[in-house]
């Protein structure tokens, strides 16, 4: 064996066999890990996978010390205010004689509580309102079916979500609804219809097929 021959060669035995070694090696540990995730019921994948957002942490709960204590003057009324992209029920104070047998009263008292922008402890908890500030509500006009309420504003003209949050509100005082329905008309020629507030408006105000609409004759 010549000199400058040996030192090359005994290199090359060295340094050869290393590399495919060190391949397998690489190769079983990729093919173990395979099979652990397959053992675990997961399925490897080349193609990115969205997992969708982080879970909401919105509470739609107002704390105990945010509740305010109400006045002897006022009484306790529900109105739906939109969180986390539903319909929520939170208490409002309105003058106790706003919450008589007055229909008309009624409706406007309960319509400038849930058109008003939340206080700082409902934002906080995720609360907000669609209903536009400059809704007005009226009476009924003649012919009109009994318990009909006009409003400034096509209900139709409405988002989905403010027109969810108004009659889920109504619906919820016992002096509007008529048989079942809230029924609502605009300041146009347009005949006015019965809305229902069910639990699919609730739950997605925002869809287009809620509230059901009831045709009146």
């Amino acid at each position: 064996m010549r000199r400058g021959e040996g030192t090359d060669g005994r290199d090359r035995r060295r340094s050869g066999p290393r590399g495919p070694r060190r391949t397998a090696v690489s190769l079983a540990a990729v093919l173990a890990a395979a099979a652990l995730v397959s053992g675990c019921g997961i399925r490897t994948t080349s193609v990115p996978v969205d997992a969708g957002g982080a879970p909401s942490r919105v509470p739609c709960r107002l704390a105990a010390s945010d509740v305010a204590t109400r006045s002897p003057e006022s009484v306790s009324a529900p109105v739906y205010l939109v969180c986390a992209s539903q319909l929520v029920a939170v208490d409002r104070e309105v003058a106790a004689g706003a919450a008589g047998s007055d229909r008309l009263e009624v409706a406007r008292a309960l319509l400038e509580e849930v058109q008003q922008a939340p206080p700082e402890s409902e934002r906080r908890a995720g609360f907000s309102t669609a209903v536009p500030a400059g809704l007005v509500v009226g009476p009924a006009r003649d012919g009109d079916p009994a318990g009909t309420l006009r409003l400034s504003s096509q209900p139709e003209d409405l988002s989905a979500e403010a027109l969810a949050q108004l009659v889920c509100t109504y619906a919820e005082a016992g002096a509007l609804p008529t048989d079942g329905s809230v029924v609502l008309g605009g300041p146009g020629t347009y005949p006015p219809r019965g809305y229902l507030c069910t639990s699919q408006t609730k739950a997605r105000p925002q869809d287009l097929t809620t509230p059901d609409a009831l045709g009146l004759n």
